[in-house]
């Protein structure tokens, strides 16, 4: 999936308010080492702090194993993109939870209904059965179910222990994301 030496970036979004916070943290959560760009908040030592006065050195690469997170703060795009790319240079793996104009690879992250509230959209996603198990619409893998202790820990900024559901999320960086 991830080679040594070779860096990722993906973004993840979901239209649905708990998947579009819960999701990028799995996908990071499922590799050894990875860092979360999170575009859509605020918080001490932003990336716009880091393109204004420049990467510390603890910053440009991991000091050790697990998820570091790093708040967007108010940034342009183009600002934003360019930090990302320098700071993925060294992780091994950066999440972005994007903002609409995001235009880098985006894992899209669905809920996927029962009945008539089934998705019909029939691009590749990454699917979260909710209610009895449907079949996907489109191409993508479907998650296994999704225990409420987990929602909570990854709501209330806790680690959850790695789950079956955390460990599901791997393969998504070994797939094509347009």
């Amino acid at each position: 999936m991830l080679g040594k030496g070779r860096s990722r970036v993906l973004a993840v979004q979901s239209a649905d308010p708990v998947l579009s916070v819960i999701g990028p943290f799995a996908l990071a959560l499922a590799v050894e080492t990875a860092l979360v760009v999170d575009l859509a908040s605020d918080g001490p030592r932003s990336l716009a702090e880091i393109a204004a006065e420049g990467p510390r050195l603890e910053e440009l690469a991991p000091g050790r194993s697990g998820v570091a997170v790093i708040p967007g703060g108010p940034i342009d795009l183009e600002t934003a993109e360019e930090y990302i790319h320098r700071l993925s240079e060294n992780w091994p793996a950066v999440v972005i939870r994007p903002v609409d104009s995001w235009t880098g690879p985006t894992v899209p992250f669905r809920p996927l209904l029962p009945g008539r509230l089934a998705p019909r959209e029939s691009s590749a996603a990454v699917w979260q059965p909710v209610g009895s198990l449907s079949r996907p619409p489109g191409p993508g893998p479907v998650l296994p179910r999704l225990k409420r202790r987990t929602v909570e820990s990854l709501l209330s900024d806790r680690v959850p222990p790695v789950s079956r559901w955390i460990r599901a999320w791997k393969p998504v960086w070994g797939l094509p994301w347009g």
